[in-house]
């Protein structure tokens, strides 16, 4: 696996993460009902997850100990 390095700022960072979270629940809750799509219950859980990280990495950025965020692990 390849490990990446982006630099952003604390702004950014909760903005991806809030971006990504509503991607997740349109992919979840609302194109679930289009018909003939199919869902990947592994990406889903993999989103987040990697959501719950961005949240994390934005809460430590903006001085918040301990986590605030509830209901986005898989």
């Amino acid at each position: 696996m390849t490990h990446m390095t982006v630099k952003l700022t604390p702004t950014e960072l909760e903005l991806l993460s809030n971006l990504a979270s509503d991607q997740l629940f349109r992919r979840e809750f609302i194109d679930s009902r289009i018909p003939g799509y199919k869902s990947n219950p592994a990406e889903v859980s993999l989103g987040k997850r990697l959501v719950e990280r961005l949240r994390l990495l934005a809460d430590r950025a903006n001085g918040i100990s301990s986590p605030r965020r509830n209901g986005t692990t898989g």
